[in-house]
């Protein structure tokens, strides 16, 4: 063979190598990404604000050039995307929120990744008020003076009517909020205020003889404005589960496998199937066992290493739960309250189960 010849037969080895990917040098690999929520995170409560479950949360990932991998509910995602090596957007919102609104609240968080080729990125979601809000509290007299006036919340994102009798929170995007007292045929801006996200600012409005408001603010001479700043809410006025260590705290299926010797906590999951035994367990129906179920982080997990064991103990529990007597548990978001193991049937599990409640 002639050394053209052969310098030939190399380059075209060479290509088909290349176009097989068998050199590392055509398209990038693929990395799985994993999302949840961080510790503590899956439940939020306060009182007199309406939080959904997280699992209804709106998941967004959409890859570098803006190509959406992934649009529905958090509760339904699949626990792991395996996608090509490259950066990756993975957004969270409780809700949409495209203009003012009351008792509207936006939790969220936006994060970049990059998943690399082989290996495995973990995505913790972290839950913070995304909007920003207004409460006023007008005095009596206030509504005396001005009884066909109006007061009118506004921003650049836009703008609501306050009623005068109003008790709901006004959210707004964060940036600068004016209030302004519409009488008479004339607008009156009384102050303006710029609110970041996560902070909820209570006005109190009353009819004085003040030039200047009690942040220096100039406002009319006939009304004053107050701030309330001892009630200025930001994210940590909001009660997040901690979880058990802080006390009474709710656990989610991935926090409590990797809390295993934790007693007497909450753990919250979704039941997903049952029938364990040592190295397999049953996702459909129909259920064979009464003693125990297992409960995922989501409602289509099906696979047994990401699920929490649950055993249950004889009596009104086991009843209540069994997938046997009640198979239309199945898909079910429960809260149990029990000691964590580090293995039950093969893989970590909650015991002694004292409470229960169905959600």
């Amino acid at each position: 063979m002639s050394a053209a010849v052969a310098a030939v037969y190399v380059s075209t080895i060479l290509l088909l190598l290349q176009s097989c990917n068998l050199l590392g040098s055509g398209s990038p690999g693929e990395g799985e990404l994993r999302i949840a929520f961080a510790r503590g995170q899956e439940l939020l409560t306060r009182a007199g604000l309406e939080i959904p479950d997280t699992s209804d949360f709106i998941l967004t990932v959409k890859d570098s050039k803006g190509t959406v991998i992934y649009d529905g509910a958090y509760g339904a995602s699949p626990q792991s995307l395996t996608l090509k090596a490259g950066s990756y957007t993975v957004k969270v919102l409780s809700a949409q929120f495209s203009k003012p609104a009351f008792s509207a609240p936006q939790f969220g968080d936006e994060q970049c990744v990059v998943v690399s080729e082989g290996e495995v990125a973990d995505v913790r979601l972290e839950c913070r008020q995304m909007n920003s809000g207004i409460r006023l509290y007008i005095d009596s007299a206030f509504l005396s003076k001005y009884p066909d006036g109006a007061l009118i919340l506004k921003s650049s994102f836009g703008r609501l009517l306050y009623g005068f009798r109003e008790k709901r929170i006004a959210y707004f995007a964060p940036g600068n909020i004016s209030l302004v007292l519409a009488d008479g045929g004339t607008d009156e801006v009384l102050l303006t205020r710029t609110l970041k996200a996560q902070e909820i600012l209570e006005l109190r409005l009353k009819v004085g003889a003040s030039g200047n408001s009690s942040q220096g603010t100039a406002v009319s001479d006939r009304i004053s404005v107050t701030v309330d700043t001892t009630r200025v809410w930001k994210s940590e006025d909001y009660v997040i589960g901690s979880g058990a260590s802080s006390g009474g705290g709710i656990l989610s299926v991935s926090d409590a496998i990797s809390s295993p010797g934790e007693e007497d906590v909450c753990v919250s999951g979704y039941i997903v199937g049952g029938d364990l035994t040592s190295s397999s367990a049953s996702f459909e129906k129909p259920f064979s066992s009464r003693t125990n179920i297992i409960i995922g982080p989501r409602t289509n997990t099906s696979e047994k290493s990401s699920c929490l064991s649950v055993q249950l103990p004889s009596g009104e529990i086991r009843d209540a739960l069994n997938l046997v007597d009640n198979p239309g548990l199945l898909g079910r978001k429960v809260l149990l309250r029990g000691d964590i193991v580090d293995a039950y049937y093969g893989i970590p599990g909650i015991k002694n189960i004292t409470e229960y409640e169905l959600q």
